[in-house]
């Protein structure tokens, strides 16, 4: 993970164009197919999904920030809106229906088919939400982002948790895996 340390001695437009810099040279899509790819990430991704009502994009792309020594600020999380509406609107309709079909594609080819088509076109629905994202993160306004309070796995953990309102022990104990999987795990600044 970068030093966060030299980023934060700067004024906010300085550390702003420094952790733009940073973001832009690990894209949001690189980061979330390396961390969606480590052992544990995954499983604990979709348990947070299909049991605690998150994101899985909006999660990646707090844990990206958080690599970098910042939290979305107020503008961020105004224009976070958009994607999760993006997210509800067309990546969880196809979810649905490709859950659905998962038993009669074992008998059925032609549904096999379709059920393949629409893992793809979910996987490119998830990549424009990563993508609006990003282009959230990188925008220009000094409120978009903050630096992180602190880059420890603790508080990691609870901003994470606050942001995303996990409440549950199940629930917290797994996005503290996800955190202890971030390569590498936040550290003191």
């Amino acid at each position: 993970m970068p030093a966060t340390a030299e980023v934060t001695n700067h004024d906010s437009t300085e550390m702003t164009a420094i952790l733009r810099a940073r973001l832009t040279q690990q894209p949001l899509w690189e980061f979330a197919l390396a961390f969606y790819g480590q052992p544990g990430v995954e499983q604990a991704c979709l348990v947070l999904q299909d049991q605690a009502n998150v994101d899985v994009c909006e999660l990646l792309w707090r844990c990206w920030l958080l690599c970098h020594g910042a939290v979305p600020g107020p503008t961020a999380e105004e224009g976070l809106v958009e994607a999760l509406s993006w997210q509800r609107e067309v990546t969880a309709p196809l979810r649905r229906l490709r859950r659905r079909l998962k038993p009669e594609a074992g008998v059925r080819p032609g549904v096999a088919e379709l059920r393949k088509t629409l893992k793809h076109a979910e996987l490119q629905a998830e990549r424009e939400a990563l993508g609006r994202l990003e282009r959230l993160a990188l925008a220009t306004s000094p409120t978009t982002l903050t630096p992180a309070p602190s880059t420890n796995v603790r508080a990691a953990d609870t901003v994470l948790a606050n942001a995303l309102g996990l409440q549950k022990k199940t629930h917290l104990s797994t996005l503290h895996t996800l955190i202890a999987s971030l390569d590498p795990p936040p550290a003191p600044r």
